[in-house]
C-alpha cells in the first residue's frame, strides 16, 4: 500500500479542526506569544500544548523562534489566506443557495396573499 502525504491545505484544516489550536492562533492574532503564554489560558500540561504548537508549525500556521530556553511563537497568516480562499467556493455556493430558498418563499408568501384575498372577499349572492 502506498502511503501518501496529506496535501498543505489539509494540514491546514486538520490543525484549524481543534478548539484549542484555534484559540492559539487568536491569541498569536493578538500579539507573540511564548509556549508558556500560549498554554496558560488551557486547562492542560505545557507538553500537551507543545504538541499543540507543533501541529501549528507542521501546518505552517506559526513560526517558533527559540530565545535561549524561551520559544517565541509568531502568526503565518499565509495560510489562513490560503483557507479562507479555499472556502469561498462554498460561500459562493450557500449564497446562492440561500438567495434561491429567498426567491422561493417571498413567492410563496405572494401566492398565499393572493389566495387570502380572494377567498376573503364576499361572494355574490344568487336569490
Amino acid at each position: 500500500m502506498v502511503e501518501q502525504r496529506p496535501s498543505y491545505m489539509d494540514e491546514v484544516f486538520q490543525a484549524l479542526s481543534d478548539s484549542t489550536r484555534r484559540q492559539m492562533l487568536r491569541d498569536l492574532a493578538a500579539s507573540d506569544r511564548t509556549v508558556s503564554e500560549l498554554a496558560a489560558p488551557h486547562p492542560m500540561s505545557l507538553a500537551a500544548a507543545s504538541k499543540h504548537i507543533r501541529v501549528l508549525e507542521n501546518a505552517g500556521l506559526i513560526r517558533r523562534e527559540v530565545e535561549g530556553r524561551t520559544h517565541r511563537c509568531h502568526l503565518e497568516a499565509g495560510p489562513l489566506a490560503a483557507a479562507h480562499d479555499e472556502l469561498g467556493f462554498y460561500e459562493q455556493f450557500w449564497t446562492s443557495s440561500l438567495n434561491t430558498l429567498d426567491r422561493l418563499l417571498r413567492e410563496e408568501a405572494a401566492q398565499e396573499t393572493e389566495s387570502s384575498r380572494t377567498t376573503s372577499d364576499p361572494q355574490p349572492k344568487d336569490d
